[in-house]
């Protein structure tokens, strides 16, 4: 037998060769796997083969395939294997763990993990029952020596990574190990810091002893495996265990600290330790670490790591173990903060800490540490003390707040790039992000979270605040404009601090405390300063805005404000070119315009005694046509129309606005415009898109044309944005605009801009179902060779619909050149959304004058709805989401049968059919041969694949969105939680994920439109047929959802009917399907289950079709299934087991859940529950069964000790 086995060794061993070495070709080694794979599923001699390839003689990776085919065998035959066997196989590896591996320094550590693995596999099929001194004999190992204490902790390590952590175990197999493991584990706390201290006390005496090193790194060694194992149990063990003998293990970790070559695996066990959450009383022997002593080892820690993280100061070098650390102090003294938090104030009496201030100025010292990690690290922390009823009182945390301010002025400065030098943060960047995007990425959150800080702050301390942001400010002032991008760069930081400090002051204080006179002399300084760069300009800007409220307490200063506002929105560097603008020109225009739009409807009162002057600047500013884009001027009207909603008085604000859109009417509504918007082909040469345009550089002579559609539509759309009645309803029926009241007595209002938006709205249906148009076979071949790709997805669009993030723009002096495709792409695509937002606010806005619009269903369905079959996904979204989930939304009850009906039958009729075949497609996609898919990558057609079925994705999701804004009414009862259920009450690790809670359940009611739609059936079935499509449709959100939300909600208000025995079978099938396609996502899972359950429970007694799609779900329990079955015929009146009886039908349909797709071929583990360590067995006859499980206990004692 021992010469075949041999034979088969030097095989196996060949073969691991041809597959490791980098000269093989791929045939010899895709044979080299195939013999392997063919050899550990087939050959008999699998131990015997690993044993030998196992052994100290063979290199390390062919002892590492011997061990690998020895997991094998555990892994996937160890419950065919004969207890002998198993005994052999079990007492062969403890000999390999005693006497199999080199010494600790020599032997390889993917061998010492795949011997630990073998051993956590048998004890996950066997102890605690059938081997009830594994702990014993793990410890009389780690009593042999370094190398066998090392494997120790690796087992140990890796038994709580599979059972707690990863959970790879049946349930039962999972309670029984966790179970013992938490029964055991003083025991084990004890064995593990015995061997800490043993060796770590070892390592101490043996660093200084020359030739000694050998020795001294196996402790070493010894210890961080020992720490890295300790980091696996402190997780989820209970806190008594952390916090035994006045929490002796805090205080050893606390004095690893110190260890250089074990300090950053001791600051990994404490914060994992201190982040532990449970019941309050449990985490107050955490507060021992604001003692002096524990205090004092974790600063001087952090002191040494952060003079050691630099190499040395001229290099500059990060050492990034040194690095690390310092950034798992950071987090230790964040997780400590989150405790006092949750401790200080509570109902278990623990003070303010006396060592508060020391821990403060650590915290401090890490939010003004160069690195941009720790700086982020620290804000969660200082927002919760702020924000801390007791603590942000303290005096302590008072006088900290004003330094944390006065870090903010370095802090908020985006400075450390990791391209460049210029700081000493640009070395830890470039250890922590990959790039400048990345660093931008992570500064844009970190000024998020730094600036939420600084709110909170200002409630502690505001006049400190004020007079830090006031100084800040003004040195920005005085301080000369440097050649360089330092100052436009501190001006950035300087307008978000001021910002957010001003914002919140003018919230918090009472006008009577506020500084007013020192707010005015700042608002002065600033109105008076002068500058022609774009970047500084703009920041000026957002301070005018944020201080504009105390002009309000000296209105003559007004003038001077607008004044100093208007330049800013023709703001040129280069008068009168011909050149496009910089970004940074556009972005100071826009800038201008969005501040007078804020200002006019913040403060639309204050600023009307300006209006008249505003209203003749905006006239000078539009007489010439080369000074403003369209966008400028509608901005300007939009804010003109803000201040005249303060009129209350429609007719003059009737007057105004007739005034105001005069130009526009009359374009509109002109002969010429009207040929345009109603006729495609007519429209396409009005706008340019059927020429072909042989020069880029070629001026652009159709431009103006669209400018003028553009410029019509966005005024429309600013008027009817903006122009509203009076809130008070009193002032309201003074200035006439009340016309009537309802039935019930509320008001009937009237919009002073209804007349005006009436007269232009053929126009506007029009030019919306020319749009629709324009998408046909024969209107596309109407556009030129240069604007063949107009109708595509802009690329902005279609990164955000695949998630990839915009760069950063920071080249703010280039001029925005976009060539004339991008133009008239651009153009399409706006006009379109714009179209749409039009009609979606137009409801609100002229209420009864739109809705009562004689034929307004018809004349949308003409226009809106019409070609919809050739208008692609990304076009379809905006008449979904903009214009009828407002229309929805805002429309009166009294218009749902004249309006709203008529137009979501046919809507969502054509919804269903287009979603279904468009999901059709892409599951085919899935199906394709081998050479179909390598013709698609060859053909470039991935990306453009991967667009449409994410489009797709978002179209479904507005429609879902769409029938639940619809049909759906939600009734969410009253919170109720406590402070500490809400802190996460957790001795150990949930042993059941899928226990949800059932409080607070929002109620699901059909709406009252959607009782509308239910008095047709045919609308009605097609919702129901979009809901439950939709689950098996490749989404699982909009799977989740709509299974959670809509399928129950809609279905039972037709349960008393006469359904079809048909539909109930297609209805409860594609609740199947949707398991099978999203059953794996535990989301899906949940609501898929509770909805078939509830369909079952409710159809079952009338429809016995469901029994027999019951009994062709795969794996089924028969008899499982007819004793649940005849209580779901005839159930009982009592709801006491109704989280059993949801257990069960979960088991009972577990066959129909799908796997993901990477668990699809991976061959399946199974390991049979021992008998119950709970439950007193039942006693049995069968003799032989009880003998075989004493042989088993017997063949794992520690007796049996050869192999």
């Amino acid at each position: 037998m021992a010469e075949p086995i041999r034979a088969l060794c030097d095989e196996l061993i060949k073969a691991v060769n041809v597959m490791m070495e980098a000269e093989s070709s791929q045939t010899y080694r895709l044979e080299a796997l195939k013999f392997i794979e063919d050899f550990k599923e087939k050959s008999p001699f699998c131990v015997e083969c690993g044993l030998q390839l196992a052994e100290k003689s063979q290199t390390a990776v062919v002892r590492h395939f011997g061990l690998q085919i020895l997991e094998h065998v555990v892994k996937f035959q160890w419950n065919n294997m004969a207890p002998q066997e198993k005994l052999r196989l079990k007492n062969c590896t403890m000999g390999l763990l005693s006497d199999g591996t080199h010494p600790i320094l020599q032997e390889e550590c993917h061998v010492k993990d795949a011997l630990s693995r073998i051993v956590v596999e048998m004890i996950k099929r066997e102890w605690p029952q059938h081997w009830p001194d594994m702990l014993n004999e793990m410890e009389a190992l780690a009593a042999m020596g370094d190398a066998q204490t090392e494997l120790v902790m690796l087992v140990l390590l890796r038994l709580a990574e599979d059972v707690i952590t990863f959970q790879t175990l049946p349930t039962q197999r999972r309670r029984d190990i966790q179970q013992t493991l938490t029964q055991n584990m003083d025991s084990i706390f004890t064995f593990l810091l015995g061997i800490l201290q043993l060796h770590v006390n070892e390592y101490n005496k043996l660093k200084c002893v020359a030739g000694l090193e050998l020795k001294t790194k196996a402790h070493w060694r010894v210890g961080v495996a020992t720490l890295n194992t300790l980091a696996g149990y402190i997780d989820w063990v209970a806190l008594s265990h952390i916090t035994n003998e006045n929490c002796r293990l805090l205080e050893i970790l606390c004095l690893l600290l110190s260890e250089p070559e074990l300090q950053l695996e001791a600051a990994e066990c404490l914060l994992i330790a201190i982040s532990r959450k449970g019941k309050l009383e449990e985490r107050k022997p955490f507060m021992l670490l604001f003692d002096e002593v524990a205090m004092n080892y974790i600063l001087s820690a952090a002191q040494s790591a952060d003079g050691a993280a630099l190499c040395n100061q001229s290099s500059g070098a990060v050492v990034e173990r040194r690095y690390t650390f310092l950034k798992r102090l950071c987090q230790v003294l964040c997780a400590l903060g989150s405790q006092i938090c949750s401790l200080v104030g509570s109902d278990v009496g623990v003070q303010v800490p006396v060592n508060l201030n020391k821990y403060m100025e650590a915290l401090l010292a890490f939010t003004t540490h160069p690195s941009q990690f720790l700086r982020s690290s620290t804000q969660m922390t200082w927002g919760n003390l702020f924000r801390h009823e007791v603590l942000s009182k303290d005096p302590i945390i008072c006088q900290m707040t004003i330094k944390y301010l006065r870090s903010a002025r370095i802090n908020l400065v985006k400075t450390g790039f990791p391209s460049k030098n210029d700081c000493p943060g640009c070395e830890f960047s470039r250890v922590d992000f990959d790039s400048d995007e990345d660093f931008t990425c992570c500064f844009n959150s970190f000024r998020a979270h730094q600036g939420e800080a600084v709110r909170l702050a200002c409630k502690i301390v505001p006049f400190e605040a004020f007079q830090i942001a006031r100084e800040w400010a003004q040195y920005q002032i005085n301080t000369p404009i440097d050649t360089g991008n330092a100052t436009p760069v501190q001006w950035d930081a300087m307008t978000f601090f001021t910002e957010s400090v001003f914002g919140q002051l003018f919230k918090i204080l009472e006008k009577e405390k506020l500084p007013i006179d020192e707010g005015m002399e700042l608002l002065q300084m600033v109105v008076n300063y002068e500058t022609r760069d774009p970047l500084i300009l703009s920041c000026v800007l957002t301070i005018i805005s944020t201080l504009f409220p105390f002009v309000k307490h000296q209105s003559h200063f007004l003038p001077q404000v607008l004044y100093k506002i208007f330049p800013a929105i023709t703001f040129e560097l280069v008068e009168e070119r011909k050149v496009p603008r910089t970004r940074a020109e556009k972005n100071v225009r826009r800038h201008a315009c969005s501040s007078i739009i804020r200002m006019c409807r913040d403060y639309s009162d204050f600023i009307l005694p300006c209006f008249d002057m505003m209203y003749e600047h905006v006239k000078r500013l539009f007489s010439n046509e080369m000074l403003l884009t369209q966008m400028e001027k509608c901005a300007l009207m939009e804010a003109l129309i803000l201040i005249s909603n303060q009129f209350k008085d429609y007719n003059k604000q009737r007057a105004f606005l007739e005034e105001l859109m005069a130009p526009v009417t009359a374009q509109w509504l002109s002969e010429e415009m009207r040929s345009v918007l109603w006729d495609p082909a007519t429209f396409l040469t009005y706008v340019g898109a059927d020429q072909v345009i042989s020069d880029p550089d070629t001026e652009d002579q159709m431009g103006i044309n669209r400018s003028r559609i553009s410029f019509c539509v966005y005024t429309i759309l600013g008027v009817v944005k903006r122009a509203r009645w009076p809130a008070d309803p009193e002032e309201a029926k003074a200035g006439g605009f009340v016309i009537g009241t309802t039935s019930d007595g509320t008001p009937i209002y009237r919009n002073p801009c209804a007349e005006p938006v009436q007269a232009l709205m053929p126009n506007l249906l029009a030019l919306i179902r020319t749009h629709n148009s324009l998408f046909l076979p024969e209107n596309v071949n109407r556009l030129s060779k240069t604007f063949s790709r107009v109708y595509d997805i802009m690329d902005m669009e279609k990164n955000s619909v695949l998630g990839i993030p915009q760069q950063a723009l920071d080249s703010y002096d280039t001029p925005v050149y976009r060539n004339i495709d991008e133009r008239m792409q651009g153009f399409f695509c706006s006009l379109y959304e714009n179209c749409y937002q039009l009609l979606g606010n137009t409801g609100p806005c002229l209420q009864q004058d739109f809705y009562a619009i004689e034929g307004l269903a018809e004349q949308i369905v003409g226009s809106a709805f019409i070609h919809l079959d050739s208008v692609p996904d990304h076009r379809l979204r905006s008449l979904v989401r903009l214009f009828m989930k407002q229309l929805v939304m805002s429309c009166p009850r009294e218009y749902y049968d004249s309006l709203l009906c008529p137009l979501l039958g046919p809507l969502f009729a054509y919804l269903q059919q287009r979603l279904s075949f468009r999901w059709q497609i892409i599951n085919q996609r899935t199906s394709l041969s081998a050479q179909e898919e390598e013709e698609a990558y060859e053909e470039n057609h991935v990306t453009q694949e991967m667009v449409e079925e994410q489009l797709l994705r978002l179209v479904t999701r507005e429609v879902i969105d769409l029938l639940s804004v619809t049909c759906i009414t939600r009734k969410c009862p009253e919170l109720s939680a406590n402070k500490e259920d809400a802190d996460g009450d957790e001795e150990m690790v949930s042993m059941e994920s899928s226990q949800g809670i059932q409080i607070n359940t929002p109620i699901d009611e059909l709406s009252e439109l959607g009782n509308c739609l239910l008095r047709s059936e045919d609308i009605y079935m097609n919702l129901l047929t979009i809901c439950f499509n939709s689950l098996s449709w490749k989404d699982t959100v909009n799977c989740q959802r709509t299974a959670g939300l809509l399928c129950w909600t809609l279905l039972k208000q037709v349960l008393g009917g006469n359904l079809l025995p048909e539909a109930v079978t297609w209805l409860y099938a594609s609740v199947l399907k949707g398991l099978q396609m999203h059953g794996q996502h535990e989301g899906c899972n949940a609501a898929l289950t509770q909805l078939a359950l509830l369909i079952y429970e409710a159809l079952r007694p009338r429809y016995a079709e469901l029994r027999l799609i019951m009994n062709q779900i795969p794996d089924i329990q028969v008899d499982a299934l007819e004793q649940f079955d005849q209580k779901a015929i005839q159930p009982a009146v009592s709801k006491a087991g109704e989280k059993k009886k949801k257990e069960q039908f979960k088991r009972l349909i577990a066959g129909t859940v799908g796997k993901p797709l990477g668990q699809q071929f991976k061959k399946e583990v199974h390991i049979r529950n021992l008998p119950s360590l709970f439950k007193k067995p039942k006693p049995t006859k069968d003799m032989l069964e009880n003998t075989d499980s004493a042989g088993l206990i017997a063949l794992f004692s520690p007796d049996h000790d050869h192999c």
